[in-house]
């Protein structure tokens, strides 16, 4: 494996698809640059706000990122670098950033509202009911495992005899990321504050947000005196994301996803310095992954989702590389609401899940090079891989190898970002949910009365959220977080299939959305049928555990959910046309 002729192939690819695949979509779509979208329509200084394309592309990528480009990769890299590419850049291309432009371009025609009123609109009431609560569920246990892992990067832990060795090591690394993150979060409400209103011309905005993350980052690595253990980080995080999850999108979440995008984009940047650097120099020109070993993962079945079969464990493992249903949350929750033309769907939903497939791309190159110690065990978790293997990688780079210690931090440190991007935005998206499944449709949120009024209220809806995810990350997701995988790729296929309902009832072409919708089903069915037989035979063989019983019920329950969404849904598109929207 050639890890630097990869990027470079992966990259041309990449760009080859936005230009040609993105732009037969738009003209398919009927995408209208003139057009006014919601955002200007609805604006109402909380949820609808317009704002630059580049600030909308920041908190869009920041948002769908999370650990999942990451971790995908390299835990389905058991089966050889082949495969891992191929899904991703076809999974890319055809499926997954068709799904996000997809997603986003409804929501825009149907006012900014998710997925869940395009399904009530396309398909049926029922339909959107369920689809809803489907939905809220995934992102209940996303804010658990986000809220989570944030709080287990911020925590510290005592130091004791038997722990000395690593546990001083650990604790600074948290200490100064939880430093940083938090002065993030301050440095964007004054940002957002002193910006609002006020038209600055792009190059200085670039050049401010570039000056205030360095700053930032210098501050917080240099000052790191925030201690506090993981139940306590828990419940300040709680506390973040309900503030943040109600308070107006240009006072925290613009500003704070647009800075912190930065990061990323600087993430991004020193990887390629690695991957080209250390091909340059040899390093990485030949590296020890196999191109592919099997269709079975034998004895490391516990890398990957599902099972240790190919099919579907591939498919299930990389989401957010390839195709994630949790973006059409983000693309039809928040992103659909701050769009200023119609035009920059295509840049900002398909061009970043684009940009999303390259770093899928890049974790694949950094677990490529120490696949040996991934293989081992040496590094206990993906986000140390993806570290370690890019940073070791600029670390034979002549002139700046004495970085690679900074090198590692850092990209850690862009790991915990892309979480807490991503798990503020998960919880204002369950808020919409959770709003939508008790308002009737074609009745106004605003008209609603009695207990409907109450649940909808945003801060009641944002505290049972908050209350449910968080009390789920310190109480035991890991019940049903093998679960999740199947559950996202489901809303992935339930994603195209509203959207390809839609379209259809538009009378515009849908029938790119044929395939992967179909292909999407397969998979999900396919991974929870094997789940369920796992669990009935261990349940059978005496292994009656709480996880086992919740897993197989879940399961059950998201089979049976798939076939009657599955089933309305294909009546619409392939029953008789309704009129044109």
């Amino acid at each position: 494996m050639n890890a630097m002729l990869i990027l470079l192939v992966a990259i041309a690819v990449l760009v080859v698809g936005y230009i040609f695949y993105g732009g037969w979509l738009a003209k398919q779509w009927g995408v209208d640059p003139n057009r006014p979208t919601p955002s200007h329509e609805l604006e109402d200084g909380k949820d609808y706000v317009p704002a630059a394309p580049y600030v909308v592309l920041g908190h869009h990528f920041s948002s769908i990122a999370g650990a999942g480009p990451i971790n995908g990769p390299i835990q389905a890299a058991i089966f050889g670098w082949v495969p891992v590419l191929l899904w991703v850049l076809i999974g890319g291309i055809f499926f997954g950033a068709m799904h996000d432009f997809g997603a986003l371009f409804a929501s825009i025609r149907h006012k900014g509202q998710t997925l869940a009123t395009v399904i009530a609109h396309n398909v049926d009431d029922t339909a959107k009911k369920l689809f809803c609560v489907f939905a809220y569920l995934t992102l209940i246990l996303v804010v658990a495992a986000f809220a989570s892992i944030v709080a287990g990067t911020f925590a510290v832990v005592p130091v004791t005899a038997e722990n000395a060795a690593t546990a001083e090591v650990t604790n600074l690394a948290n200490m100064r990321t939880a430093m940083i993150s938090m002065l993030f979060i301050l440095v964007a409400v004054v940002y957002g504050l002193a910006t609002r209103g006020r038209k600055i011309p792009t190059a200085a905005n670039i050049a401010s947000a570039i000056a205030i993350i360095v700053a930032v980052v210098a501050v917080g690595f240099n000052f790191p005196v925030i201690a506090m253990d993981n139940s306590s980080w828990m419940l300040v995080v709680g506390i973040y994301i309900l503030i943040a999850s109600v308070a107006p999108v240009w006072i925290l979440l613009q500003p704070r996803d647009y800075l912190s995008s930065y990061l990323l984009y600087g993430m991004i940047a020193l990887a390629l310095v690695g991957i080209i650097g250390s091909g340059i120099m040899g390093a990485s020109t030949n590296l020890e992954i196999p191109a592919f070993t099997g269709f079975i993962a034998g004895s490391e079945t516990s890398k990957v989702a599902a099972s240790g079969f190919l099919f579907p464990a591939l498919f299930i493992t990389i989401a957010c590389g390839a195709i994630s249903g949790f973006h059409s949350l983000v693309a039809s929750g928040t992103t659909s609401k701050q769009l200023d033309k119609e035009s920059q769907a295509k840049p900002i939903a398909y061009g970043g899940m684009l940009l999303e497939c390259l770093v899928a791309v890049i974790a694949l190159c950094a677990v490529g090079f120490v696949f040996a110690g991934y293989m081992d065990g040496t590094y206990a978790s993906p986000t140390q891989v993806f570290a370690a293997g890019l940073s070791q990688m600029i670390g034979v780079i002549p002139g700046i190898g004495g970085a690679q210690d900074i090198a590692y931090a850092l990209l850690v440190l862009a790991v915990s970002v892309f979480c807490l991007t991503s798990l503020d935005t998960a919880t204002r998206l369950g808020r919409y949910m959770f709003q939508e499944l008790f308002t009737p449709k074609g009745t106004d949120m605003a008209d609603l009365t009695g207990w409907r009024a109450v649940l909808t209220n945003p801060w009641v809806a944002t505290i049972i959220t908050v209350a449910l995810g968080v009390g789920l990350g310190m109480t035991g997701y890991q019940l049903v977080w093998p679960l999740f995988g199947a559950a996202n790729q489901l809303l992935a296929a339930l994603g195209l299939l509203a959207v390809c309902a839609w379209l259809g009832n538009a009378g515009r072409n849908n029938k790119m959305f044929y395939f992967p919708m179909a292909f999407m089903l397969v998979v999900t069915l396919c991974s929870l049928v094997i789940t369920a037989q796992t669990k009935i035979t261990a349940i059978a063989g005496g292994a009656l555990t709480l996880a086992n019983g919740i897993q197989l019920i879940i399961a059950v329950l998201l089979i049976v959910l798939a076939v009657i969404l599955a089933v309305k849904g294909c009546k619409v598109i392939f029953g008789k046309k309704g009129a044109v929207k």
